[in-house]
């Protein structure tokens, strides 16, 4: 792939950076080389990105042709709003404090190279604001009155940055187009599919390293290049096509955070943002589950009011739920009155809404994986020894969870299917997890799930490597859909 460095007067840039190639900023819009050009990375070093400016058009028609421009017309807009750079300023407010602290007088400018500053001091603090707006040059105001504020964060032109430190920035711009796979995917790979999967314990991950290696080479198969990459990776998210999520998501989390920066560049991302949202939520179910008359356990969205109705209207024990509960991590069984007052207790004090379901017995949970509308997999989740979960969590030990049974899909009960597939379409068209509870000939969903398991051995125990394959080519599929 091509990497482009654009300029409005090249001559203004006279050190050589490997890999990538100087063009005006008139050329680029203009020559038909460009114009025609099929993939390129453009990094967009024009004097101004105003409105209808000639920075502005390098990064818009950037978009339109498909290439991949930094900065992006998502953060180029998202540079002139006052109120996302005050979110963001709450968003590292750690960084700024530490990292300014020494500081005696009550302005700093600091500069943003490549998410680099000349004191290694900073590079935590310009690496967090490069990541929530990845531009290559930046300058960021900040002012002090009882603490210190990010006041205002702007792109540098060229003929700004003192001479002093241009040898600095020339080498942090070879040093970041020298990064692995920045601009040597093979030519056979048509698109650059980001996976993050390197932030979380692989434990607490829903897909173990062998799961997101043969991801990896199916993606490879079906002609895409993959990456695997981490939270530090966030400014890096407008190089690539798509945005793979194996991690657990969570809406006040980097996750999600991943996810919007995707979809606002334009990237197909699984899971996307909505469905983080609506899975992410206990509540927000039950009342899709009422509402479209999903069969599923007796269910109360407690409040304060009327949490003296739920041992009569459920029966003991009953489950509790906290609405972003996830991996049977927040959800609780009462026996007894007492000990449903301890819970709610515990649980209101984190959210002003906790589900309450009855307490259904199984010896294992259905688990359906959907995938763009379509079955994918059929699971039994065995409830972990000695526990009504299918995970256990003891303290300072790793979760012990039950036997994992994989079953072809038609193989399955047709109402567990057909069940799964019409809750699931009620989130999206994305990839989720459904679990299913069957008790006396009833069948019962309990939650979707976004960021189904997928570890090897256990989901992919019928469909092997074909697994992979096919939620790959739903990537691929989506790209070439938006490409024509």
């Amino acid at each position: 792939m091509a990497v482009l460095i654009v300029l409005e007067k090249p001559e203004l840039w006279p050190w050589e950076v490997p890999q990538a190639t100087m063009v005006s900023a008139r050329d680029y819009l203009t020559d038909p080389e460009f114009v025609e050009m099929k993939r390129a990375k453009v990094f967009n070093l024009c004097r101004s990105y105003g409105y209808q400016s000639i920075g502005y058009y390098v990064s818009l028609l950037a978009e339109a042709r498909g290439h991949r421009p930094m900065p992006s017309v998502t953060t180029v807009q998202d540079l002139k709003q006052s109120s996302l750079i005050r979110i963001v300023s709450e968003d590292i407010e750690d960084l700024v404090q530490k990292g300014l602290a020494p500081i005696r007088s009550d302005n700093f400018e600091l500069s943003i190279y490549f998410g680099r500053n000349m004191a290694q001091r900073y590079d935590r603090l310009c690496q967090a604001l490069f990541n929530h707006f990845p531009a290559p040059l930046l300058r960021a105001g900040f002012v002090r009155a009882d603490e210190w504020r990010l006041n205002s964060l702007r792109p540098v032109a060229l003929n700004e940055i003192p001479e002093s430190h241009r040898e600095f920035v020339v080498q942090q711009a070879r040093n970041f187009f020298e990064r692995p796979r920045l601009s040597s995917a093979p030519a056979k790979y048509r698109y650059e599919l980001a996976i993050l999967a390197g932030s979380e314990d692989v434990s607490a991950r829903p897909s173990d390293d062998k799961a997101v290696k043969r991801f990896v080479r199916a993606a490879e198969k079906v002609g895409m290049d993959a990456t695997i990459i981490d939270r530090e990776d966030y400014g890096r998210i407008a190089e690539f096509d798509a945005l793979f999520i194996r991690e657990t998501t969570a809406v006040n989390h980097h996750t999600y955070r991943f996810a919007r920066r995707a979809e606002a560049e334009g990237m197909v991302v699984i899971d996307d943002p909505r469905s983080i949202v609506r899975c992410t939520n206990k509540v927000y179910q039950a009342e899709l589950f009422d509402k479209h008359e999903i069969p599923c356990p007796k269910t109360i969205v407690v409040h304060r009011e009327n949490a003296r109705q739920i041992g009569s209207s459920l029966g003991f024990p009953v489950v509790l739920k906290q609405p972003d509960s996830s991996f049977s991590a927040g959800v609780m069984k009462a026996a007894n009155e007492a000990e449903l007052a301890d819970v709610l207790s515990s649980f209101m004090q984190k959210s002003e809404l906790v589900v309450a379901q009855e307490y259904v017995p199984s010896t294992f949970d259905w688990r359906v994986g959907v995938l763009d509308g379509r079955p994918l997999y059929v699971c039994r989740y065995h409830m972990a020894r000695g526990h009504w979960q299918i995970q256990k969590v003891e303290k300072a030990k790793r979760p012990n969870y039950g036997k994992v049974d994989t079953i072809d899909v038609d193989a399955a009960p047709p109402q567990v299917v057909d069940l799964a597939v019409r809750a699931a379409n009620l989130i999206g068209d994305g990839l989720y997890g459904l679990d299913i509870k069957e008790s006396d000939g009833r069948f019962l969903i309990i939650e979707i799930n976004d960021n189904p398991s997928i570890d090897a051995g256990n989901e992919d125990g019928v469909l092997k490597d074909e697994l992979y394959l096919r939620i790959m080519r739903c990537f691929h599929e989506r790209l070439e859909r938006r490409r024509q």
